[in-house]
């Protein structure tokens, strides 16, 4: 019998799209120092990344980690902690690469890559997988639309443009169904669109594995 799906089942898919999208800018990087020494494609991605980056956190920092101290206490400290130091990271990754320095910019955002996987994936691993266990399905909607919040309305295009390509069908299918399920069908009417004009061609294979998307 297939697991239900539930509301934090998005995290995952969401952490796919950091992980995917921090080795874009690492590549892009490392090309920089290699060959070209243009790092406009850094600069360009690093700076929707870091706003994504900075949300994503915030949600966490307010909703998730509350919610994990109730069911399972000190567990969430680490990846506090773990925050703390993204929030310097990306700073300095700001300064480096605004020092146009490609080989600095390159050592730097290796390190992030680096640093952020390992933190992603003892979430993935660790944390969500406790709260998905110990908390109610109304918990995990609260958490999911709260953490959803910290995206300011008016950049909603801007993210499904930056999420959707960075996603393979499985993650895209997943993220699609939950969100269907948790927006007020007038709303998600709006996001549909979006989507179906971000991946273009893929939306047919959306189709197939989400029929209701062609109501």
């Amino acid at each position: 019998m297939a697991t239900p799906v539930t509301p934090l089942d998005v995290i995952p898919s969401f952490h796919q799209a950091l992980r995917n999208d921090m080795k874009l800018i690492d590549d892009a990087a490392y090309k920089a120092a290699a060959e070209d020494g243009n790092l406009a494609p850094v600069v360009e991605r690093l700076r929707f990344f870091s706003e994504i980056l900075m949300w994503h956190a915030a949600g966490e920092d307010e909703l998730v980690f509350p919610a994990m101290d109730k069911v399972a206490p000190l567990v969430a400290q680490g990846y506090l902690h773990d925050h703390n130091e993204f929030d310097m990271m990306t700073e300095g990754l700001a300064r480096m690469v605004a020092a146009s320095d490609p080989l600095v910019a390159a050592r730097e955002t290796a390190a992030m890559t680096a640093v952020l996987r390992i933190h992603l994936d003892k979430e993935d691993q660790q944390l969500y997988p406790i709260l998905r266990e110990r908390t109610s399905l109304e918990e995990q909607t609260a958490i999911v639309g709260g953490m959803a919040a910290h995206v300011p309305p008016e950049r909603n295009p801007e993210f499904i443009r930056w999420f959707f390509p960075l996603l393979g069908h499985d993650d895209r299918e997943m993220w699609t169904k939950v969100v269907m399920g948790l927006m007020p069908e007038e709303v998600f009417a709006g996001v549909k669109v979006l989507i179906r004009e971000t991946i273009t061609d893929d939306w047919a294979e959306l189709t197939r594995r989400i029929p209701e998307l062609n109501v």
